[in-house]
């Protein structure tokens, strides 16, 4: 018999998490405090009340940010914390409310979603306050938009509650009366629907799994305490969940449907139920705002994020709120709630959103070439380069597969056909930077990878050296140095950790030998950089590997030579050949 095991949590009890998690909250918030005896964070400020509406929230925890993470001016006042996904205690919401009267707010008004604890524990609260002579009332939010036919009990309270938190706390900001808070915000909510879709169920501490979902399957329509959704499917692209999610919040022959029409402004929130990628929040946000603009919605504000969780659900919920320009003004008024995000207050339908790249220079390897004096010798030299490379392909792949991922001769090859190909159908230029220049651009396109970000570098560090009215046996010495310096600084290796540069580093140290020596022993300089890098090449079967995905390989499973240091000795001795053939 299977045995299931509960989530693994990185808790340190089940019984102290909710505490201590409201303490990480408020020691890491300024503007935050706790209320002693009681799961409640008010405002460390509670003086700036006197003559002000203050705001109350709450329910179970497991919904972070939501509510302690809106506190703050401009949004709630106070939050209240029960149990995860239990409702508050009413003597911790009387508290609170006392905590905020006795500061000399002018009323308290109660946020609260719609489910039966809340309402009661709420509820009681209230009646208690008033009989003390609070001026206290209610807002009860009922936001989903699941369940065609809802029950007795309803609508559920989802995340389009943080919209209330806004606009409500931006009212009490400005210094509205209670009874006009209450009136405003009443209205507001007859535009706000939200709808949740999941590929996870998720887990109390403690507990098991709210509810089983097989592996490749979605729930739509599912609560934010872990409850089943209204609909079972198999997971499908973003663009039609969120088509499918659209169509039910909007749909006319469901009594919890948001009216929607083409012509209507909406503030839309994509909410993140805990547990998806922001990666994925992005494909989803994307699809939502094109989604909506198809339908000639107009997309006046997106937040995108953690708003209100479930715990550790991979899922993510869609509220819509339909805005007019007052309630624009007051969903983008200033608040130091900590968990509200920084949004612009620009129109996100109609915007330009792309920006035109700055008009580049053709590539190198694009340009009309002059040829000159070199163009020939340079023409067979490459040639002979790019067929030693091809040659030692299944060499270099083989190399590769005992300390990379096998296709360090597949990616110079590439390199190699590039080359043959776009000496087909150009000249040679007779200036050597201009041919390494666009010798760059061919590996840097073709070649990819870090090889070819550092071949590229190489031959981009070393095209200034070599001019067509300075190309000596020094200045390509000097240009072979430059490039494997600037391999150096920028790929973070050095002789000795096991890469190309043990083949390179030598043999570009020997070179620099040519600018003393007489024109009779230059072949002589060349033919022992060519041996140097080939002792480095060999010497790399000893070493340990400090840079390159070989790194990552146990010392003792790497035996053969590192195949990049290798294909450099390769390299070198086609260019050896090449100059040796010449009379």
């Amino acid at each position: 018999m299977e045995v299931h095991q509960p989530q693994k949590k990185l808790i340190n009890s089940v019984e102290s998490c909710v505490d201590e998690a409201l303490c990480g909250l408020v020691r890491a918030s300024g503007g935050q405090s706790l209320l002693k005896g009681h799961r409640v964070v008010v405002r460390s400020d509670l003086q700036s009340l006197r003559g002000k509406v203050a705001l109350l929230s709450g329910g179970g925890s497991g919904h972070e940010p939501a509510h302690g993470g809106y506190i703050g001016a401009g949004m709630l006042s106070a939050a209240v914390a029960g149990a995860v996904f239990a409702s508050p205690p009413p003597a911790s919401i009387l508290a609170a409310i006392l905590c905020m009267h006795n500061a000399g707010a002018s009323g308290v008004l109660l946020v609260v979603k719609n489910y039966t604890g809340d309402r009661l524990n709420f509820g009681l609260a209230a009646e208690q306050a008033r009989n003390q002579g609070v001026a206290v009332d209610m807002v009860i939010v009922a936001d989903d938009c699941a369940f065609d036919l809802p029950s007795k009990a309803g609508r559920r309270g989802l995340c389009g509650t943080v919209f209330i938190h806004k606009l409500a706390g931006a009212l009490a900001e400005e210094g509205c009366s209670l009874e006009h808070i209450v009136s405003r915000v009443r209205e507001a909510l007859k535009g706000i629907g939200t709808l949740g879709v999941s590929l996870s169920p998720c887990s109390v501490p403690g507990c098991l799994p709210s509810f089983q979902l097989p592996p490749g399957d979605m729930e739509l329509g599912l609560g934010i305490h872990g409850e089943p959704g209204i609909k079972r499917s198999k997971v499908a692209s973003a663009d039609q969940v969120v088509e499918t999610m659209v169509d039910h919040m909007t749909n006319p022959d469901s009594q919890s449907h948001l009216p929607l029409k083409a012509g209507d402004s909406v503030v839309l929130c994509v909410n993140n139920l805990g547990a998806l990628s922001c990666l994925e929040m992005a494909v989803v946000t994307r699809a939502a705002i094109g989604c909506l603009e198809s339908r000639g919605v107009l997309v006046a504000r997106a937040m995108s994020g953690s708003f209100m969780t479930s715990l550790e659900m991979a899922g993510v919920s869609l509220s819509l709120m339909r805005a007019d320009g007052e309630l624009l003004r007051l969903f983008d008024a200033d608040t130091s709630a900590p968990a509200w995000p920084n949004l612009s207050s620009a129109c996100v339908s109609g915007r330009g959103y792309i920006t035109e790249p700055p008009v580049m220079q053709t590539r190198p390897q694009d340009d009309t070439q002059v040829e000159g004096p070199l163009s020939a010798l340079m023409r067979r030299a490459l040639e002979k380069v790019c067929s030693a490379l091809l040659e030692k392909q299944e060499e270099l792949n083989s190399l590769d597969r005992a300390s990379g991922d096998g296709d360090c001769g597949t990616t110079h090859a590439q390199a190699a056909r590039a080359a043959q190909v776009w000496l087909q159908g150009h000249v040679v230029p007779g200036c050597p930077g201009r041919l390494l220049s666009v010798l760059s651009g061919l590996v840097e396109e073709k070649m990819g990878g870090s090889s070819g970000a550092l071949y590229s570098l190489f031959l981009t560090a070393a095209a200034g050296h070599v001019t067509q009215g300075q190309s000596d046996a020094a200045a390509w010495a000097r240009a072979v140095h430059a490039g494997t310096q600037a391999m150096r600084r920028y790929g973070g290796a050095d002789p000795g950790d096991r890469t190309m540069l043990d083949a390179l580093c030598p043999a570009a140290e020997e070179l620099m030998k040519l600018a003393t020596a007489p024109p009779g022993g230059q072949k002589a300089v060349l033919r022992s950089a060519v041996q140097k890098a080939s002792s480095g090449a060999e010497a790399t079967r000893h070493m340990t590997a400090r840079a390159g995905r070989a790194s990552y390989i146990a010392a003792d499973r790497v035996t053969l030579p590192d195949p990049g240091a290798v294909a450099v000795t390769a390299i070198l001795r086609a260019v050896l050949e090449t100059l040796e053939e010449e009379k």
